[in-house]
């Protein structure tokens, strides 16, 4: 059957790249058949050449395809000709990207001496949102158009002269009061962004573009891509994706964060070239979005999925399935945490629980209540033929294979399952693309109008923890993006995976799909040139201090050139405004300015108690 996929990607059933246009940037080529590219930031000062070149070659060691500076005055911006220079003295030939905000003539400058420039659409010409709404009429809004493309049209001349790319990267938080007056700060917003600044290419024949769109919320990331994937291929646009989570954090929560936003697209094909961005040293990043962009190519000549694929859910916005309740499962709730509890008790590990104690337990043959009581774990044959425990809860464990393969022989398993009112399916896969297999289960159900509740049980057999972490991201984090599952098990079989990795991975995952908060949330950006205090430091300084406090969003930001945008959704900010103050917020808006950085995070403590949010440890 014709794959009805709202057409945003070529297939949700098979792991196969977009096809795009092939957009050379310094000689290392990105889109078309070339790898997925692979890059970090600079987080120097621009003007400080031997540091930033120091970092620079550090970056290119670790294995970066190209590497972004922030360039935010003209001096930076003719500062990237010695940079440049001294990089190329040094044997490297590693392509250099600027990043500029705010200031067109700066991206003029930088484009006589990089192979990229990075421009922001909410702010390339727009004056700097003040997140004031203003009617536009359609006259005032051509007429802002029109001085966008004064703008942006000398600057493409100089990108042609000078044979240089550009990316359109537009963040969530970032845009314009122009676009958020007619769209609002949403997907459709970002989009729409993006692409008037594409038509002002097209229309002056320009096309070496990378297109970037980013947040920190992983659901808003992907719906938003997908939109503008699904927008492009109306018009037949094939221009290559950078994909990204913005102010993704620092350790295993930017990580997990990472994984399953840029996981999740890539697995769709969408994506020429990544950015894990870390709060961290950013030579830190190249590893790990390697070992991401690995885990997704290994799906590359998976088990053929099948599935009735019309009756997928809106993959531009959140729509959470519907199950069938038993106990606390189903019906909309929470997802819940299953624990598998590797041969030991509830009460042994009762200690190790903290604030985020499972809902289940697994022994490895029955699910089991915090108070001990199991409820049996079936097969499809069991469920069928030998289902002695009918008036009891009970779990049955299958795959979409299996199903599809059981049913060929006992199509009576179909109707007992649409009626069932006490069971829970256990999904498990273990086709080498885990996650549109499982998704492919659930349009399954869609087909023959079953009901159950569905918790997703990823399977593994890892050494470390952060491999099991990033598979686990990449398998079932799209799942709960899209609105599917109504819980989460880990198992893992090397016993150097403990208990509470395996317990907090599941809560992990939850929160970075937006699907149960456990705990505080930390959105802090990698820092660039334009930061002027330890970001890595201060933001596990925030962490400590405020790590305590439950469902609380809290952002630390670099700088104020998107920060306050970008985490316009926050509860609380912590942003620098130069030369060692802070400015900190409620919400999106300013209470304190210019704090000495070293009393920031007290303030910010008076500013959570003052407003009833505080919680004593």
């Amino acid at each position: 059957m014709k794959d009805k996929n709202f057409n945003f990607c070529k297939t949700l059933t098979e792991y196969r790249r977009e096809k795009t246009v092939e957009v050379n940037i310094g000689g290392v080529s990105l889109g078309g058949k070339n790898p997925i590219r692979i890059q970090s930031m600079t987080d120097t000062d621009t003007l400080d050449t031997d540091a930033t070149v120091e970092q620079i070659i550090r970056i290119i060691k670790s294995g970066a395809d190209y590497v972004r500076l922030a360039v935010k005055t003209t001096k930076e911006a003719h500062n990237l000709k010695e940079i440049k220079e001294k990089v190329r003295a040094l044997g490297y030939k590693t392509p250099l990207i600027a990043d500029v905000h705010f200031n067109s003539k700066i991206a003029e400058i930088a484009a006589q001496y990089v192979s990229k420039v990075r421009i922001n659409p909410g702010n390339f010409s727009d004056k700097r949102a003040q997140f004031q709404q203003h009617v536009y009429s359609d006259e005032e809004y051509r007429a802002e158009l029109s001085k966008i493309e004064e703008k942006l049209a000398p600057f493409l001349e100089t990108c042609k002269k000078h044979n240089v790319a550009i990316r359109i990267g537009a963040n969530q938080g970032s845009l314009s009061d122009r676009i958020m007056s007619r769209y609002g700060d949403t997907p459709l917003g970002i989009v729409e962004s993006v692409m008037e600044f594409l038509h002002i290419c097209q229309k002056h024949e320009f096309d070496n573009i990378v297109i970037s769109i980013k947040s920190w919320n992983t659901r808003f990331l992907v719906y938003t891509v997908r939109l503008m994937n699904y927008k492009m291929r109306l018009e037949s646009m094939k221009y290559p994706f950078h994909i990204g989570v913005t102010e993704a954090g620092e350790g295993e929560d930017g990580r997990i964060r990472s994984a399953i936003g840029i996981g999740t697209l890539l697995i769709d094909g969408i994506g020429d070239t990544v950015r894990v961005s870390l709060t961290e040293k950013p030579e830190n990043e190249i590893p790990y979005a390697q070992k991401l962009v690995k885990v997704v190519e290994a799906r590359k000549g998976h088990e053929q999925i099948e599935a009735p694929v019309f009756t997928q859910t809106n993959p531009f916005e959140f729509e959470r399935r519907y199950g069938r309740p038993v106990r606390k499962i189903g019906n909309r709730r929470l997802p819940v945490v299953i624990a598998h509890l590797q041969e030991s008790s509830i009460v042994e590990v009762s200690n190790l629980n903290g604030r985020t104690e499972p809902d289940y337990y697994f022994d490895g043959k029955s699910i089991l209540n915090r108070k001990g009581r199991k409820f049996p774990v079936l097969t499809l044959e069991d469920y069928l033929y030998n289902d002695i425990y009918q008036s009891t809860h009970r779990f049955i464990r299958c795959s979409r294979k299996e199903l599809v393969e059981f049913r060929k022989t006992n199509p009576e398993v179909i109707a007992k399952l649409k009626a069932e009112r006490k069971a829970v399916i256990l999904l498990e896969s273990d086709n080498e693309n885990r996650y549109a297999d499982m998704r492919a289960f659930f349009m399954l159900l869609e087909s023959i109008i079953c009901r159950l509740s569905v918790v997703l049980w990823g399977h593994y057999n890892e050494r470390s923890l952060q491999d099991l972490q990033l598979k686990a991201a990449t398998d079932l984090g799209g799942l709960f993006i899209d609105g599917y599952g109504d819980g989460i098990l880990l198992t893992n079989e090397n016993p150097n995976i403990f208990y509470s990795d395996l317990k907090n991975t599941s809560f992990h995952i939850l929160q970075a799909t937006r699907m149960r908060i456990s705990k505080s949330e930390f959105i802090s950006c990698p820092g660039c040139g334009r930061t002027q205090f330890d970001l890595h430091k201060t933001t596990l300084e925030v962490k400590q201090h405020f790590g305590h406090l439950k469902n609380l969003k809290i952002g630390v930001m670099g700088c104020v050139v998107n920060g306050p945008g970008e985490m316009v959704d926050a509860d609380y900010g912590f942003v620098g405004a130069g030369n060692g103050k802070i400015n900190l917020y409620k919400g999106s808006k300013v209470i304190k300015r210019h704090i000495p950085h070293d009393d920031a995070v007290i303030e910010l403590e008076k500013i959570i108690k003052a407003n009833g949010d505080w919680e004593e440890q």
